[in-house]
């Protein structure tokens, strides 16, 4: 568990570094963004060029978008070009908004237009069905920390339900809001592909998650994360790739790609049978957006289409110090750099969650002290422009290497003061 490979699993949550894994500390990767790169907001009219982060100038001409004097892709009628959140934009004369990944223009809103998340769950921690905690402890550290979700992880066997549903039920009580996900893989008790096509796969995920809600719906869970870091199953994620990003849908196996995409339909559609209004994520890691867009649009990773969409109603995220910041991470670990939760806005527009994240462990506590209260400032900034609904520290009882207190629940500092007085002096209202 401690190899030092680009993508660490833990139990019911994972850490990732691209950067670590390389042996490297976060701050030596360089994102390689262009100095000359126009200022944010940055409009064809009225600039006459676009500089992206990578030095690409951009033009129109005619109404055809040109990069370095060559077309990109096939555009014509185009009213407005705009840089923003690392991303190149445009509007066609009939309205419609669209950005540019890997050289294809993908169908999105204006990515300026603010969304708004309700206040009352941007602080949140993670924790496990198999905690040596009791939920009384985790009620007790949870309201003197000011965080309001909890999440956890179920496993496929009714045990593990059971356990987290417990603990469910005694946060329910205490007013507090608990956030499943619902553990459940692609493989077998001995590690090889349990499943042989996409139906299989649709039908065993959908028995899985029913049975998850049915064990949740009594204690007031509304929200359900369906999957955990599927997208890095070294089944899905192809071995050469799996230092990348995932901004490329070549990243991904396209002969299992169908398989997930059934697991992780199966999962949504278990949970809507028995709460039809529930809300439903699929998580995703480091810059996934190749993986995100394809599962969107039905396409598989050869980029072929017409496949079953898979549609979320949160788009929720893993995000490790050694990934980069969310707000300004790279496309393939180093390369020009984007603001995820604004393309993610724009391209699904839906409320955004970062369900895991938490600095380098092997930075220290005090280096995780500070880190904490910087990125809790940039998520609770996003609430109102990007959506940012709820943010989860990874994890409530982890110890020195994750947690903000000892696995006995002891609270450990700096991190667990750290993280309580920024939370006390920004209390994200309900």
């Amino acid at each position: 568990m401690n190899a030092p490979v680009s993508r660490r699993l833990f139990l019911g949550g994972a850490v990732s570094s691209i950067a670590l894994a390389a042996g490297l500390p976060a701050a030596a990767v360089s994102l390689g963004d262009s100095p000359n790169a126009s200022p944010d907001g940055t409009t064809i009219p009225s600039a006459t060029s676009i500089t992206d982060n990578g030095g690409n100038v951009w033009t129109v001409s005619g109404g055809v978008i040109y990069r370095n004097g060559g077309t990109v892709g096939n555009t014509y009628n185009v009213s407005v070009l705009l840089w923003y959140g690392g991303m190149v934009y445009h509007c066609g004369t009939g309205g419609q908004w669209y950005v540019v990944l890997n050289d294809v223009w993908r169908p999105c809103t204006d990515p300026r237009i603010a969304l708004s998340a309700p206040a009352g769950l941007m602080y949140g921690v993670n924790g496990h069905h198999d905690t040596a905690l009791s939920p009384a402890t985790i009620a007790l550290r949870m309201s003197d920390l000011g965080t309001t979700v909890f999440r956890v992880n179920t496993g496929a066997d009714s045990s593990t339900i059971g356990a987290a549903a417990s603990i469910a039920s005694y946060l329910n009580g205490a007013g507090l809001h608990t956030f499943p996900v619902i553990d459940a893989g692609l493989r077998d008790s001995n590690g090889a592909l349990a499943y042989s096509n996409e139906s299989d796969a649709y039908y065993a995920a959908r028995s899985i998650s029913t049975e998850v809600a049915q064990a949740f719906v009594p204690h007031g869970v509304t929200m359900y994360e369906c999957g955990n870091e599927l997208t890095r199953d070294p089944y899905i994620i192809l071995p050469d790739h799996k230092a990348d990003a995932g901004t490329k849908a070549i990243d991904f196996n396209n002969t299992n790609w169908p398989i997930m995409r059934g697991f992780m339909k199966g999962l949504i559609d278990g949970v809507k049978t028995v709460q039809p209004s529930a809300l439903c994520g699929i998580n995703f890691c480091n810059s996934d957006v190749g993986a995100a867009d394809a599962l969107w649009d039905g396409l598989q990773p050869d980029g072929s289409g017409g496949y079953p969409q898979i549609r979320w109603d949160l788009t929720t995220w893993h995000n490790y110090e050694g990934d980069g910041d969310i707000f300004h991470i790279g496309t393939d670990g180093a390369g020009p750099s984007f603001n995820l939760p604004v393309y993610v806005k724009a391209r699904y527009g839906k409320p955004f969650v970062l369900s895991e994240w938490n600095s380098d462990p092997n930075q220290g506590t005090t280096h995780r002290a500070s880190y904490l209260q910087t990125q809790l400032a940039e998520f609770r900034a996003a609430r109102t422009t990007e959506g940012f609904l709820s943010s989860m520290f990874y994890e409530l009882d982890g110890g020195t290497q994750w947690g903000l207190t000892e696995p006995d629940g002891t609270p450990l500092d700096p991190p667990y003061t750290a993280y309580r007085n920024f939370v006390s002096s920004h209390p994200d209202i309900p």
